[in-house]
């Protein structure tokens, strides 16, 4: 029952405070919210949601009040991996976006990648020439799909401190991480405290200010009660150079994805969108993958040198 599950007040990630906000979308949820099936990656958005509110002084968007952290460790643990069909295309987009750190000389032998699902990215890196990969992910469901060549070095768990030792990694990656977690400023000392002086970290993020989060207001599927902050490239940026973080290229993500998977984050009525998802699940035409900038944002940060 909705009466058994502890919400608290969030904090501003930016800006430290509470409150301080202005409402932008009342909460809609109920007590089946609270599943394993609606806490998993890349579900068919349902449109429900937290209160969802806006920082008046720094702009920054986030869910506020949220469930407790510990029932949300549990929920994506318990999390199903059922976007395997989507995973040659994810591995498209998020390689790009990895090969822009060989511009800033990244030292390709030790990389971590934080939520890394089934360890396709992992197997990305690899092929892109980096020696060692490690992943950390909740779901038990996701790290049993893991191929062999990097199931080894995934620990299924959600990251934090002492997990790893520290200075290890010449590069992390977080995709689509740091707007479901309830402290991002925990998760980046910690990235930081793990990274190599000089070590590049890449994040991918939903966009709050792309032109279709605007346009569709609460209709886009980024308005979801999977997602704590919801960030602009300032405000990503800001978070960032707050936990000790140089800030080197932010800039617009064009993503890869077939035209079935596509429909799903279209905000059609459901009994449309269920016969065209069905008609494009059995034609060949909904395979056709698609280059799009789908309102995602990408940030490549440093560690100094010297901290």
């Amino acid at each position: 029952m909705l009466e058994t599950v502890k919400l608290h007040g969030t904090r501003c990630a930016v800006c430290s405070t509470e409150g301080n906000a202005t409402e932008l979308y009342p909460a809609n949820f109920n007590s089946q919210a609270f599943s394993a099936a609606v806490f998993s990656a890349r579900r068919l958005p349902d449109r429900t949601h937290y209160r969802v509110v806006r920082c008046n002084t720094c702009g920054l968007v986030r869910s506020d009040p949220v469930a407790d952290s510990d029932l949300l460790a549990q929920l994506y643990a318990q999390s199903t991996f059922s976007y395997g069909d989507e995973t040659a295309n994810l591995k498209r987009t998020y390689g790009r976006y990895l090969a822009k750190l060989s511009d800033r000389a990244a030292e390709k032998q030790a990389l971590l990648e934080i939520g890394c699902g089934n360890g396709f990215f992992l197997e990305e890196a690899l092929a892109q020439g980096y020696t060692t990969v490690r992943g950390v992910e909740p779901s038990i469901e996701a790290l049993a799909q893991a191929k062999e060549e990097v199931r080894s070095g995934i620990v299924c768990d959600l990251l934090r401190y002492g997990l790893f030792e520290p200075e290890q990694f010449g590069v992390v990656c977080a995709f689509q991480v740091l707007d479901h977690v309830d402290n991002p400023g925990d998760v980046l000392d910690e990235c930081l405290r793990v990274m190599k002086p000089g070590g590049l970290m890449l994040a991918i993020n939903h966009n709050v200010e792309s032109l279709s989060a605007r346009a569709l207001k609460e209709r886009s599927p980024i308005i979801d009660i999977e997602h704590t902050y919801l960030y602009s490239m300032a405000t990503l940026s800001r978070v960032f150079t707050q936990h000790g973080f140089e800030v080197k290229q932010a800039g617009s993500v064009r993503n890869r994805y077939t035209l079935h998977y596509l429909t799903r984050l279209l905000p059609l009525p459901a009994g449309i969108k269920s016969a065209f998802l069905s008609f494009l699940a059995g034609n060949p035409i909904g395979r056709i993958p698609l280059s799009v900038p789908l309102g995602n944002l990408y940030l490549i940060a440093q560690k100094p040198t010297k901290i």
